[in-house]
């Protein structure tokens, strides 16, 4: 992704705004010896935030009450910090510690924790540019990335061309996606939900800045009749209550890994039940954590598999490969049933891992 595409002074620079940092792990340890796993991104600047400022703030709670763990970490950093972006990243990987902790505490899988079961399995889209092969596994429905840049008119063209072949190549009854990776204005977007509105786009995503409240008015005024949804860019629940009460989006997508972790995406679950706006967790089924809440969460529709380009042998071969993972058999996941996340690593594996 190119934040900067619109600029030509920028074009083929998308490397330039790529963060340098791996994934950052987190580990959680109770008195009793118990210990819990949890995941984020962007490690440089999350592990000093973990250790040297979340930590001390947890340290003594009861591993019972995680929302409470929650709620002093994004009101007592935020307010300092900003609960938007790095920080949030970072609660992210110690609030899916503490629920992955709380699990094997009681024996018992992080949804049923979360009220049991809202469904069998998980159903699950793919995201990426091989989507006759995604269709051939056994996915239901797909989602096209919009490539964009400086030439508006040419970017336009390449979508709906894009759209339009991957329509004849998977026929009408495959609901297909797309997303505009948070970069197009407002006037961009519109025009792109016009141009892709006759072909059948299912939904149009992450069409315009994330933190730009008057682009999503402008653009859900413009396109009544089309489907919108973003989320995956938002952070904490405030964002996701203001888009749902202003009517912004018809689907919301938090990522438990950026969003601040388990609390807060059942949080927004509830806003979004309460008010009748989908839920379609943010590549849900790349990882366990997701997995667990796209399950348990009886908001949550569809969720995203994410792989970006050729479909691998391993369907489970992704960005988020963990052992214990419930795998993808036609194009549904049944996560593990084992205590926490279900996530099979000891302590030794993560420490040889750790660099």
């Amino acid at each position: 992704m190119n934040p900067m595409g619109d600029d030509a002074r920028y074009e083929d620079c998308g490397a330039l705004f790529r963060p340098p940092w791996d994934d950052v792990a987190c580990v959680v340890t109770a008195e009793d010896g118990s210990w819990g796993f949890g995941m984020s991104s962007h490690a440089g600047p999350s592990v000093p935030l973990i250790n040297d400022y979340l930590g001390p703030m947890i340290v003594g709670l009861d591993t019972s009450d995680v929302e409470h763990a929650w709620d002093v970490m994004a009101k007592g950093g935020g307010s300092h910090l900003g609960l938007s972006g790095v920080l949030s990243y970072a609660i992210s990987a110690v609030d899916l510690a503490l629920w992955d902790l709380l699990g094997k505490q009681e024996s018992v899988p992080v949804y049923e924790l979360l009220g049991g079961p809202s469904r069998s399995a998980l159903d699950c889209y793919a995201t990426g540019s091989d989507i006759g092969a995604y269709v051939d596994a056994g996915f239901g429905a797909v989602k096209l990335p919009c490539p964009w840049g400086s030439d508006v008119e040419a970017a336009s063209t390449l979508n709906v061309d894009r759209f339009t072949n991957a329509r004849r190549m998977v026929g009408l009854d495959v609901p297909i996606r797309v997303d505009g990776w948070a970069i197009q204005s407002a006037s961009d977007a519109i025009a792109l939900g016009e141009l892709l509105a006759p072909h059948g786009v299912d939904w149009i995503e992450d069409y315009v800045f994330p933190e730009d409240w008057a682009a999503y008015a402008e653009v859900r005024r413009a396109l009544p009749n089309v489907r919108l949804a973003s989320g995956e860019r938002w952070y904490g629940v405030a964002p996701f209550r203001l888009a749902i009460e202003q009517g912004y989006v018809d689907i919301v997508q938090p990522d438990a890994l950026w969003v601040g972790g388990v609390t807060p995406t059942r949080r927004i679950a509830a806003l979004a039940q309460s008010s009748g706006i989908e839920l379609a967790l943010h590549c849900a089924g790349n990882d366990p954590y997701g997995q667990h809440l796209g399950v348990a969460l009886a908001a949550n529709t569809v969720s995203e598999m994410y792989y970006g380009g050729p479909i691998p042998e391993d369907l489970m071969a992704t960005f988020r490969p963990l052992p214990g993972m419930g795998p993808v058999v036609d194009g549904t996941i049944v996560p593990s049933d084992a205590p926490g996340f279900g996530i099979d690593l000891k302590l030794s594996d993560i420490e040889r891992a750790t660099v």
